[in-house]
């Protein structure tokens, strides 16, 4: 199975570098069920892979000239303090027991693992669905005040499953920011790597404990991933492996849910 979860690593590094997200929403499902890892445990592990991977991603794109620094920057002020703030102080408050419905004991696990599987389908469906440029009901200006606002969204996003948000974030790019695509692909992927690395730093800060050796080895097949999906960036229609992309993440989604619910019985 971990041979297979180091070639999924591959696959994310790739999604990342080509369309700018996407990738990331698939670490968490990979850690937990190629490599037996506790979902908890897991969204701090994404945190580093997703990480450093968008930011070795950022670095090339920066060399491009196809990074906004400012528009970064707007995001950054609210999403790097939500992030923070989540890992921190909401997470670790949250009670390993939920609740009990019938014979299914919600945990914190299992909530984290829905909340995640919930979130897959809802990015599946955006990446599946019509590009921006195409959709009118995305084709709104989006005031200073209204991105500060989605860094938030993004935050929680990426504090509380690990995911770096980028499906949210390049729409907001490009309407609020109008930045044309490739430009909003690499300022996505250092809002990326600015939110997921300091989730991670705040990890360290409460003692969390890391397998380094498994973390430096999925980390660094995800950064050749990164450079495979630039090469490919200048070869392949990012808006069609967008699409066969979502509905991957799409059933992967819908089978973390049909798991969990079957295994509770």
């Amino acid at each position: 199975m971990e041979i297979i979860g180091y070639f999924t690593a591959l696959l994310i590094g790739i999604s990342l570098g080509l369309i700018g997200g996407g990738g990331s929403i698939l670490t968490i499902p990979v850690l937990v069920y190629l490599f037996a890892l506790d979902p908890l445990s897991a969204t701090g592990y994404s945190l580093f892979i997703v990480g450093f991977s968008s930011l070795v991603g950022a670095i090339m794109k920066y060399r491009q000239n196809e990074v906004d620094t400012r528009a970064a920057g707007y995001f950054g002020l609210t999403s790097i303090i939500t992030v923070l703030l989540v890992r921190k102080f909401i997470l670790p408050a949250i009670p390993d027991h939920l609740l009990t419905i019938g014979n299914l004991n919600i945990t914190k696990s299992l909530a984290t693992l829905f909340l995640f599987a919930i979130i897959m389908i809802i990015s599946s469906i955006h990446m599946i669905g019509k590009n921006p440029k195409n959709n009118s009901s995305l084709n709104k200006p989006v005031s200073a005040s209204g991105a500060l606002i989605r860094g938030v969204e993004v935050g929680i996003l990426t504090g509380f499953i690990g995911a770096g948000g980028g499906f949210v974030i390049i729409p907001v790019l490009i309407f609020s920011f109008q930045l044309p695509m490739k430009t909003a692909i690499g300022t996505s992927l250092l809002i990326i790597a600015a939110n997921s690395l300091f989730g991670f730093a705040g990890d360290l800060l409460s003692s969390y404990s890391f397998d380094w050796l498994l973390l430096g080895k999925i980390t660094a097949i995800s950064c050749a991933g990164i450079f495979i999906g630039d090469r490919l960036s200048n070869h392949i229609s990012g808006n069609r492996l967008k699409k066969g992309f979502g509905f991957f993440v799409l059933s992967v989604g819908c089978y973390i849910i049909l798991h969990e619910i079957f295994k509770a019985f």
